[in-house]
């Protein structure tokens, strides 16, 4: 066996194996699918190349990147269309242009944003959307690529995913009556239930408490984020699992 072959399945056993890690039980035909993406496309579930919803693959922004890279694209050009875009509502579009060689004619693809179908979390970042929704499909059709791309849904949501116990966020401080393990239980509360990724919560605490580190924030803070956390991932865990994932995350045991 090559070592072009032994590569594509190595990589198709390791996204199997994450698939289940990630997801839980996952179709037949959803495996199938993804034992193809892989051997196809070289699409990385370790990469952040594809994510599955309602039991359906979609391809990432960096997924078609990386394809667009190993296939040696040469270029991608992008262009706003005035006559469809409306700055004061919040409506862009955009084309994009994305050319396999140097003599290559082009693969066309547009791409559209405004306040009505894109996730909440983004609103004011619609030209960014609408921008990358149209490299996204020009890069699809491309380069063939039949699965849809997350980013061209409404809301960049993310299936549940198991947590293992043994990821912990930091505890806060307690004030001698045991109220800091309650708020810290509280926040293992939320995450459990409602099944985040325990180091991009704590990215995102610190980001939301305007720390360097989470050990710095005061305990008024963390308060206020407990709360808000638990408030937006009963109204919209979609747009929650969005904000977490714009996070690179933490490593275990930084701080």
């Amino acid at each position: 066996m090559t070592t072009g072959a032994n590569r594509k399945k190595a990589l198709t056993l390791t996204n199997l194996r994450l698939a289940k890690s990630k997801w839980g039980k996952v179709k037949r035909s959803g495996l199938d699918q993804l034992k193809k993406l892989s051997n196809e496309l070289q699409l990385s579930i370790a990469s952040g190349d594809l994510v599955i919803l309602d039991e359906h693959w979609y391809v990432t922004h960096v997924g078609l990147i990386g394809i667009a890279t190993r296939r040696r694209c040469s270029g991608i050009h992008v262009d706003p269309i005035p006559e469809f875009s409306d700055a004061l509502n919040r409506r862009y579009a955009f084309k994009a242009t994305v050319y396999k060689s140097q003599k290559s004619q082009g693969f066309v693809g547009y791409g559209d944003a405004d306040p009505s179908n894109v996730s909440f979390l983004v609103h004011g970042a619609e030209m960014r959307v609408a921008e990358t929704r149209a490299v996204n499909r020009a890069l699809r059709k491309a380069y063939g690529i039949g699965i849809c791309s997350v980013e061209e849904i409404g809301s960049a949501a993310e299936p549940l995913q198991s947590v293992p116990d043994s990821k912990k966020f930091p505890p806060q401080p307690a004030n001698g009556n045991g109220t800091g393990r309650t708020l810290r239980d509280r926040l293992h509360q939320i995450i459990r239930q409602h099944q985040l990724d325990p180091n991009l919560v704590k990215s995102y605490a610190t980001d939301f408490c305007g720390v360097k580190a989470l050990r710095d924030a005061t305990r008024e803070q963390v308060e206020n984020f407990v709360a808000h956390l638990a408030d937006w991932a009963e109204k919209d865990r979609n747009a929650l699992l969005c904000q977490l994932n714009s996070y690179p995350g933490q490593k275990e045991g930084a701080a």
